[in-house]
């Protein structure tokens, strides 16, 4: 490859991190953090881990807004509960909606960070 051909292909992914860097901005940083550390927990507790981890977060705050993203995880946590408290969380409609579009965001995430 020509060092002009590199050029261009660090720039364009300067501009694609800038892209993705910005659109975690919209979450605070205790999510990001907190998303990482449960994602790094998950998968190995490795620097390969924090790297695809901290990609996985920039995937889908890319695809999701910080109010939905922060929904589905409240019903997804909540859904854990026993009961007729959980069974709120888990099967009413707009639970299993924001779950669903959780999952999607997460899946693609996988798909382009691990």
């Amino acid at each position: 490859m020509r060092t002009g051909n590199l050029d261009v292909i660090a720039f364009l992914a300067a501009l694609t991190c800038a892209a993705t860097a910005s659109a975690a901005g919209s979450y605070p940083t205790v999510a990001i953090v907190d998303y990482v550390y449960g994602c790094m927990k998950a998968n190995g507790d490795t620097r390969a881990a924090l790297e695809s981890c901290s990609c996985s977060i920039d995937v889908i705050a890319s695809i999701l807004p910080y109010e939905r993203y922060e929904a589905a995880a409240t019903f997804r946590s909540l859904g854990f509960e026993t009961g007729e408290r959980g069974a709120l969380f888990r099967q009413t409609a707009p639970a299993k909606s924001a779950i669903a579009e959780l999952r999607r965001a997460q899946a693609e995430a996988e798909v382009r960070c691990f």
